[in-house]
């Protein structure tokens, strides 16, 4: 009898374990979130991402925003672009906001562009409200000056320059 509830205690742990060691790998929430949501993320895929070191959280997530914006996007190329070091919800954001102002912008450039070290979101917002960059007036803006010209001679009046290229 003392056996047997020494055995009980010992497959509850176990269970009690083995959800525990699930649970980590799985993250559960994730995957009905997802599931609701209209994205097909298997719990395997899922697994696969914690064992290759991929946060879940950081490729779904914008999967999902992707989905919802209307964009098929492939959970492979996010994962690979996450593991290249990239940062996924920046390029989702900025193929959204390409897709709603008409702008063709693939994948494959948008991950270029973000790999570059490019903000890729702000060049496409660049794109959509061109940025203007205002110049102060004067200054000499254009205006090329003969190489003998030394100021102070009055209205661009050519002088001398003596040895070491300096105004007489």
């Amino acid at each position: 009898m003392a056996f047997s509830g020494v055995m009980a205690v010992a497959v509850l742990l176990g269970l009690a374990l083995a959800l525990f060691l699930f649970l980590r790998f799985v993250p559960l929430g994730l995957w009905i979130t997802a599931y609701f949501s209209g994205v097909p993320v298997s719990l395997f895929t899922l697994i696969g991402m914690r064992l290759r070191k991929v946060n879940p959280h950081e490729v779904i997530r914008p999967l999902i925003s992707a989905t919802k914006a209307g964009l098929a996007l492939e959970i492979d190329k996010l994962e690979a672009h996450y593991l290249a070091g990239g940062n996924v919800q920046q390029v989702v954001n900025a193929l959204i906001s390409a897709d709603k102002a008409n702008i063709d912008l693939s994948f494959q450039r948008a991950t270029a562009i973000d790999l570059a070290g490019r903000d890729v979101l702000e060049a496409v917002k660049v794109s959509v409200n061109p940025k203007v960059i205002e110049t102060p007036q004067g200054g000499g803006g254009g205006q090329r000056r003969h190489p003998d010209y030394c100021p102070g001679a009055g209205d661009g009046a050519r002088q001398h320059r003596a040895p070491g290229g300096r105004c007489r």
